[in-house]
């Protein structure tokens, strides 16, 4: 008996201690959104065998990698990207359909964070007459502001503007992106703040541009190793201003006056280095992550879309990029060891779009692929409106794949506005390039639960979207025969990594479908504040320590 009592005391001592053992993770002092503009998923695939230990596969290795995440709307372009990424939901709800659009009640195209209400800090340019006021709902990081009652700090920045602006939403303690040009200059706007920080004045004198550009872009290793990649010297890439052909070496400190100067090192690897030279400076410079409060820190690397753009996905240009951005990465996660402390800090890296292979090249394989003529495709339309309505004065605008009806026109011509739509919804089908085609009146009474239908009805924002929405054949691009682009809703331009790390999260991976939109509930959860307010995403439990 005073044994079975010794045992059961034991047992009871030992099962406590383990309880004990059982202390919730803190709340992590710094998070970290990184976004990798026009990264696809298959890079990290790819290229697996080339990158370092400390960079992508570090995080692989350690933290928890969605495997098959995608974007479920269209169109997949930067700006709608980063907003979906940190609101946790899709344009129907967030605002931000596209990085331009035709304003319906403006009667102009717009760009996404333009705002002449207010003006620029740093120079007396305008780059900086911007703001987030087009994003109507908020972001991880206002909810986080709001839950530590707007103690912390969150920072986003960027090369582009709307790289910066939007992940950060409307509290932001500040943002910032680079005026090249001449200028050289990081900036931000009066909607921020009326003067640059000291920091921020310190870095903009004694930044590393010049030592970037004054010197050439060769390969990494030797450019035979580059196995992954077309042959250097083809037909599908753009040369920069003043190269003859886009072949290795580039030499920078040549082509840079032909290249808009400083804008130069937003198309090469460099921009990536230099854009963790200001992140760095930013966590230094804002001591992010020293206090009890948490910090919020959003990076997005621009270059690599530029240099998508213009080389395409199989480019030696692009391998040498993503080889370049993981020694960048790696060095980035050293900082934050040594700065924050490594289990002081939480991050995610993700993606705001993927692309599509060079249409010619696929082309050249005998893929189907298209390109489509504009010009063409807005003449077609305005023929369908003369031989079913006598006129040609029915469109008022065509553009992002999308009809906008001249209203006032049609009422005054006695026409039903809905007929008009639909009538040219089933014929813009005719056109060679165009796959599908729906009417605003479908997508407001209808509801598509999957597919590429799923995927334009999340795009459409019933206030700022056109009267018709088209979607056109898998590999269609609207530009030229070089380099490539994106913006579908087909899997190249949706498949994108999602890769949590550190604090609060498990190592593991996941085969299970996933969207973009989780990423922010899961952050949320994991800091244990409410979700973005018009969050629409699900919480990913399997990445998280509970």
């Amino acid at each position: 008996m005073k044994k079975s009592i010794l045992l059961l005391f034991c047992t009871f001592l030992l099962l406590t201690n383990c309880t004990e053992k059982k202390i919730p993770n803190k709340k992590p002092k710094l998070v970290i959104g990184i976004v990798i503009d026009q990264m696809r998923y298959d890079y990290l695939t790819r290229y697996a065998d080339r990158y370092g230990k400390g960079g992508f596969n570090r995080i692989l290795n350690n933290g928890f990698s969605l495997e098959n995440a995608h974007y479920n709307y269209m169109p997949t372009y930067t700006a709608v990207g980063h907003a979906s990424i940190f609101t946790g939901t899709t344009p129907n709800n967030h605002g931000i359909i596209s990085n331009n659009w035709y304003d319906k009640f403006l009667k102009e195209s717009i760009y996404c964070v333009d705002d002449s209400n207010y003006t620029t800090v740093g120079n007396s340019g305008n780059v900086g007459n911007k703001s987030p006021n087009r994003l109507y709902t908020t972001t991880v990081s206002d909810e986080l502001h709001l839950a530590q009652n707007m103690k912390g700090k969150t920072i986003g920045l960027s090369i582009k503007d709307r790289s910066a602006i939007l992940p950060v939403g409307h509290t932001a303690n500040g943002a910032y992106w680079y005026d090249g040009g001449n200028n050289n200059q990081w900036v931000t706007s009066s909607y921020y703040m009326k003067e640059l920080p000291k920091w921020v004045a310190d870095f903009n004198a004694n930044n590393n541009a010049d030592n970037y550009l004054n010197s050439s872009w060769n390969t990494l290793y030797d450019i035979n190793t580059y196995q992954k990649s077309r042959d250097d010297d083809n037909i599908f890439e753009r040369n920069l201003k003043g190269q003859e052909k886009p072949i290795f070496p580039k030499n920078l400190k040549e082509l840079r006056a032909k290249n808009g100067n400083y804008n130069l090192i937003k198309t090469v690897p460099a921009g990536n280095t230099y854009t963790v030279d200001f992140a760095k400076a930013t966590i230094k410079g804002e001591q992010l992550g020293k206090t009890a409060h948490t910090d919020f820190l959003t990076v997005s690397f621009s270059s690599t879309d530029y240099i998508g753009h213009r080389y395409g996905v199989a480019a030696v240009e692009t391998e040498d990029t993503y080889l370049r951005l993981d020694k960048d990465l790696e060095e980035f996660f050293n900082f934050l060891d040594a700065e924050v402390g490594k289990n002081n800090y939480t991050l995610f890296l993700t993606a705001d779009h993927a692309a599509v292979h060079v249409p010619a090249y696929l082309q050249s394989l005998k893929i189907p692929a298209h390109y489509m003529d504009t010009k063409k495709f807005r003449d077609f339309i305005l023929n369908i409106t003369q031989k079913y309505f006598n006129s040609k004065e029915l469109i008022e605008n065509v553009s992002n794949y999308q009809i906008f009806l001249d209203k006032d026109k049609i009422e005054s011509l006695g026409l039903d506005r809905n007929k008009v739509a639909q009538k040219l919804a089933d014929e813009v089908v005719h056109f060679d390039k165009i796959y599908k085609a729906v009417t605003a009146r479908t997508l407001q009474t209808t509801n598509f639960t999957d597919g590429i239908l799923n995927s334009l009805q999340n795009g459409y924002n019933q206030k700022f979207s056109g009267d018709v929405l088209m979607i056109p054949y898998p590999a269609t691009l609207t530009s030229g025969r070089k380099g490539t682009s994106h913006g579908s809703g087909y899997s190249y331009d949706t498949h994108i990594p999602i890769i949590f790390y550190g604090n609060g999260i498990k190592k593991g991976k996941s085969a299970k479908k996933y969207t973009i939109i989780d990423i922010a509930p899961t952050i949320s959860n994991l800091l244990k504040i409410e979700a973005p307010n018009s969050t629409s995403g699900k919480v990913v439990e399997e990445a998280l320590i509970k």
